[in-house]
């Protein structure tokens, strides 16, 4: 079992590494830094308070949906983050570029990415023709997040799939 993770683990340092080594394209760079913040605590925040303000009837009870997904979703990976104590990858293997001032917490899960799934699959599920631009969207915050080096890609798995149970829950509890 063990040399499995370790396999495991190998096989993932050396994605990160594929992914993060276009790190000095400017055009690249400009794209992901700014992607990024869209599973940001400020971003996310805003657009369900928007949503929540300017939407009626059924669109608002997505919205709503939304931001309780948002709001529960942070609870297990503020947990998951104190058990798995994971360092983050800029720290652990060498030649991983990175910006100035980079987050200090631990890794796993990543949260921008679980922030961004939690949002964007009530309305998924509310609305499914919006899952074309949706799903590509949140696979962007999430691959951000490893083209950054703050994360390694199953902490990226992680918040996608922990976003996305608890958006669908937060869906079906408050749609039925």
């Amino acid at each position: 079992m063990e040399r499995m993770l370790l396999t495991f683990y190998d096989f993932e340092c050396r994605l990160l590494q594929k992914v993060n080594r276009h790190f000095n394209n400017k055009h690249l760079n400009l794209f992901f830094r700014n992607i990024t913040h869209l599973g940001g605590a400020t971003c996310t925040i805003a657009t369900v308070l928007i949503l929540i303000i300017i939407q009626t009837g059924p669109s608002r009870m997505t919205a709503i949906s939304s931001a309780l997904a948002l709001a529960v979703s942070h609870i297990p990976v503020h947990i998951v983050k104190k058990i798995f104590p994971r360092k983050r990858p800029y720290l652990i293997i060498e030649k991983t570029n990175f910006h100035a001032n980079p987050l200090q917490d631990h890794s796993f899960p990543s949260g921008h990415t679980t922030s961004i799934f939690s949002v964007i699959i009530p309305n998924v599920l509310f609305i499914p023709v919006i899952a074309f631009i949706l799903l590509p969207l949140g696979m962007l915050v999430g691959l951000s997040r490893i083209y950054l080096g703050l994360h390694y890609p199953s902490d990226v798995l992680a918040g996608v799939v922990l976003g996305s149970c608890i958006g669908s829950l937060c869906y079906y509890l408050l749609s039925v």
